[in-house]
């Protein structure tokens, strides 16, 4: 889950359509400077549903010790933390059943999503905030995570409808990028962060080299991209949030019964150049 704040309250949207939205920015991605990507289906496939795996632990949300909605927040931007609020055991398993489910269908797309749990595991994980017997658990995961990479890639190499740039792994890393900078800006854009961010990594350019793209808030969800990726000048989308009223919640069961009777409503956010 991730969540907005608002005056009265929160609004609250799932990981499956934060990703879903990352997803759309992809599909925009690409003009004269940026490269567009190819294997197109496999990428935006991965982009799109690489948290589909957290539909059933998002339907019924949970509230942290602070009796707030447990979910990403603008105060997470830029780390992952917090793991003291959450089943670690659970966790990983939602996250690699988020990785196997579009892996087994289409490796491409599933690798993929293993390298962004990866990394977000690795170099961006504060291991400060799990306990000494939670980092066995995340070791073991890590250790499969890098076997199924493996199998992925062997699948990948396999496949005769893909060309050796496609499966090369500069190609495949490039991607792999692509992901985490759809997915950032999806994470911004869904907790209407406040200040300069980037895009994580340098993206590729047509011309062979790299860029990294800056993020400027001008306005609640309106943001300015420089250098501007995109094909259009002005962009638009929408994506789906339930509004809950109250800033806290004395139990987990009543914030789930607020956003299950919570109306599903339509937010945009703007890109602009």
């Amino acid at each position: 889950m991730l969540r907005m704040e608002s005056e009265t309250g929160w609004w609250l949207i799932t990981h499956p359509d934060h990703a879903h939205l990352a997803g759309e920015f992809a599909t925009a991605w690409g003009n004269g400077q940026f490269r567009r990507p190819e294997p197109r289906a496999h990428v935006l496939k991965g982009i799109s549903c690489h948290d589909d795996g957290w539909a059933a632990r998002d339907a019924h949300p949970s509230i942290t010790r602070q009796g707030k909605p447990s979910a990403f927040s603008t105060e997470l931007v830029g780390k992952y933390s917090a793991f003291e609020e959450i089943d670690l055991e659970d966790y990983l398993a939602v996250r690699d059943r988020a990785v196997r489910i579009i892996a087994e269908a289409d490796p491409y797309a599933g690798l993929l999503i293993s390298m962004h749990t990866y990394n977000l595991l690795t170099a961006h994980a504060d291991l400060s905030t799990i306990a000494p017997e939670g980092l066995i658990l995340l070791d073991a995961f890590l250790d499969r995570q890098r076997e199924y990479q493996g199998e992925l890639k062997k699948a990948i190499t396999a496949d005769p409808a893909l060309t050796p740039l496609e499966k090369s792994e500069q190609t495949i890393l490039e991607h792999f990028r692509l992901l985490q900078a759809c997915d950032n800006l999806s994470l911004l854009t869904c907790v209407a962060f406040g200040s300069h961010a980037h895009l994580l990594h340098p993206l590729p350019l047509n011309n062979g080299g790299t860029a990294e793209v800056t993020v400027a808030p001008i306005a609640p969800r309106h943001f300015l991209l420089d250098p501007w990726p995109f094909a259009e000048a002005k962009l638009t989308f929408q994506f789906p949030a339930r509004h809950v009223a109250g800033k806290t919640f004395d139990s987990s069961s009543e914030l789930d019964a607020a956003f299950s009777a919570a109306k599903q409503e339509k937010l945009v956010v703007t890109l602009t150049k």
